[in-house]
């Protein structure tokens, strides 16, 4: 393997590769023209090049920065944030394609070494590879991936934008921010650390007529009573969206949710896999993220059965979304923003990002995925040194001056949006305020970041 190093050529059961092609062509012809789609570019490709084989795949980790505008937010949820690995496929033709995602083990990349790309149509082997799969299929057959799903039902996709919950001005801020680079839609985790009605009036009040909120709440039992809390953050016109509000087995509490409130609800985690939940309405859209891509091209042709909206979330980089972009081009149902947190990253890898314009990004026309390496910048990014995470105190000032310490930095990523239930009941509407109490060398510092190893949740009087 190459970190850059290459994967070298091993022998494949050819005869399997057949099944498998066959498999997930049958597979997918539940997502509609599918399978006549690709064996039309399959041809194609053959009549060209012949059979195509892949020779090597370079691997490369990269340390990608994060936008200076979000950073401070980001770094205190995350830390600096990465690795992001890099796969770089190539044939015996000499053509390369191109996929992103985490860390994949050398036995699932030696399954790709040998076989030809159209070996891997609906791959449900990796999520980082099988775009680098579609981007060789759609250059050898000289299309656009979209065409390998079969007709574009929209060449402009809805794209929206992330963030983290942070406090309301910087909240406000970041809308503004996202607005100005095309972005109507800004999703992001609520926190109990932070009283979503003032960040809602931040928000609003610099909002640009249209732009939208996603909510998630990531499913979150708060100490709030749901059906109340949602229709209070109805009233409010950049609310656009509640992103699984509920436990994913609640389906009937998504039903009557649905059918109660005026802003639509959402569904992303979900322990039927987006089944039979679809088929009983439990929610206005749906969410398929992180799917392997047999799944989503089964799912497709379930909404599209079913005349469901759905967004497909992967994250990534410009790799990613051009990937994405494709797939809700072709599907016929997938009319609803995605997010791929591509817009967070102060740089890529490729030639071609693909940039918003008033909420959408226009659907690559070239052979392929429609963008190309930028080895300079791929090289940078691997040698990329980012700060260390700091350590810093979650504090916390209740209206009736009662301060809350808990403790942040490394290791805790999701705390603050996913806080230990144990400790004490939150709510998403508590009145208090929180800043990030930042490693200062003082003494008080320490004394409470100690304190809280030891109770992991601190509350004093007034």
């Amino acid at each position: 393997m190459k970190h850059f190093d290459s994967v070298r050529p091993q022998h494949v059961n050819t005869r399997i590769r057949r099944r498998r092609f066959l498999a997930y062509g049958a597979g997918a012809l539940s997502a509609g023209t599918v399978f006549p789609a690709v064996l039309a570019a399959k041809e194609k490709a053959v009549a060209v090049h012949g059979r195509i084989t892949i020779t090597d795949i370079e691997v490369h980790r990269i340390w990608p920065e994060t936008l200076d505008e979000i950073e401070y937010e980001l770094n205190h949820h995350y830390g600096p944030r990465g690795p992001r690995y890099v796969y770089v496929v190539h044939t015996d033709n000499g053509l390369y394609g191109l996929g992103e995602g985490g860390p994949e083990p050398q036995e699932v990349l030696d399954q790709y070494i040998g076989s030809c790309p159209f070996d891997w149509v609906g791959d449900e082997t990796s999520v980082s590879l099988y775009k680098a799969m579609y981007d060789l299929m759609g250059k050898a057959a000289g299309v656009p991936v979209y065409k390998l799903f079969g007709q574009k039902y929209r060449s402009w996709v809805p794209v929206g934008a992330w963030t983290v919950s942070t406090h309301p001005q910087r909240m406000a801020d970041t809308v503004q921010y996202f607005a100005a680079m095309g972005y109507t839609w800004l999703k992001f985790h609520l926190s109990p650390f932070e009283n979503i009605f003032d960040q809602f009036e931040a928000m609003q009040a610099v909002a640009p007529k249209g732009f939208k909120i996603q909510l998630d709440f990531t499913q979150y039992d708060s100490d709030d009573h749901p059906f109340d809390l949602l229709d209070k953050i109805s009233r409010y016109p950049i609310a656009g969206l509640y992103e699984d509000p509920l436990n994913s087995k609640d389906v009937d509490g998504y039903i009557e949710l649905r059918n109660r409130l005026r802003v639509p609800i959402a569904r992303h985690a979900s322990v039927m896999q987006h089944t039979t939940d679809v088929l009983k309405r439990a929610a206005d859209v749906y969410i398929l993220g992180h799917y392997h891509l047999g799944i989503v091209m089964r799912r497709a042709g379930l909404f599209a059965a079913a005349g469901v909206p759905f967004s497909i979330q992967h994250t990534g980089g410009h790799i990613t979304r051009a990937m994405t972009t494709h797939m809700q081009a072709a599907f016929k149902t997938a009319s609803f923003h995605f997010n791929s947190g591509t817009e967070s990253w102060k740089s890529d890898v490729v030639n071609e990002p693909l940039q918003p314009v008033n909420g959408f990004v226009r659907v690559p026309e070239r052979p392929g995925l429609g963008v190309t390496l930028n080895r300079e910048e791929l090289e940078r990014l691997k040698t990329n040194n980012l700060p260390p995470a700091p350590r810093w105190i979650i504090k916390s000032r209740f209206e009736n001056g009662t301060m809350m310490y808990n403790i942040g930095g490394p290791g805790r990523a999701h705390f603050l949006v996913m806080p230990n239930k144990r400790l004490i009941p939150m709510s998403f509407a508590a009145p208090l305020t929180t800043e990030y109490w930042d490693e200062d060398g003082s003494p008080e510092f320490n004394a409470m970041y100690k304190r809280l190893k030891t109770e992991e949740m601190v509350l004093t009087k007034k």
